[in-house]
């Protein structure tokens, strides 16, 4: 049986790597790439692969953003995010929005062919590495609420008064990200805007 495989990376040289690498397995079939979340979500839409290897950061719409829309169509792929993100709150965002796998760039490639035949089949796949990450974060006290360790961390500065430019500067993140976190921040608290959050996070005992 030929998986049936979308690649959506941003940087054509690893995108281009990644297909020639999963060319050479003969159950493997590279039906679509992609550059942009836009793109990807339409190459599933146009295609109907298998298996989405995702990248998390991309333009426009990143890996994220790509998982949610999928998971609120009910589409039928099995995403195995590909990326080089292994902080703890992007693989808890990636693997809540729908990631069936998760595997960091830089693994052997009989690891992502593995991964990829192991999701085909119906199951999942995370690094040990990513997946004592995720027991962390689950087990973190913030989980109370739902906040990871980073989106904590942003909460602080929030709180604060740090626009989002000077937040990303201390955090060493970009404000793509910041806005990610902070949208993330809003909705587990069920806020409106920064102050009600702030406000909202001191009743959870969550800011001194």
């Amino acid at each position: 049986m030929t998986i049936r495989i979308v690649v959506a990376d941003d940087h054509p040289v690893v995108r281009d790597g990644l297909v020639a690498i999963l060319s050479t397995q003969p159950d493997f079939a590279v039906v679509g790439e992609a550059g942009d979340g836009a793109a990807a979500l339409a190459q599933v839409t146009a295609l109907q692969p298998d298996v989405l290897l995702l990248d998390l950061e991309m333009p426009g719409l990143d890996g994220v953003a790509v998982l949610q829309d999928l998971n609120r169509r009910g589409a039928g792929v099995r995403v195995l995010v590909f990326t080089a993100f292994d902080t703890d709150e992007r693989i808890l965002g990636a693997v809540r929005a729908g990631a069936a796998g998760y595997l960091l760039k830089g693994a052997p490639r009989d690891e992502l062919f593995s991964a990829v035949r192991v999701l085909h089949a119906g199951g999942s796949t995370l690094q040990p590495l990513v997946a004592s990450k995720l027991i962390r974060q689950v087990q973190a006290p913030t989980a109370t609420i739902g906040l990871t360790e980073r989106e904590a961390e942003v909460l602080g500065l929030i709180a604060q008064g740090l626009p989002n430019k000077l937040i990303a500067a201390q955090l060493s993140i970009s404000q793509r990200t910041v806005k990610f976190h902070v949208s993330a921040i809003l909705e587990k608290l069920g806020a409106g805007n920064r102050t009600e959050a702030v406000s909202l996070a001191r009743g959870h005992g969550l800011l001194a």
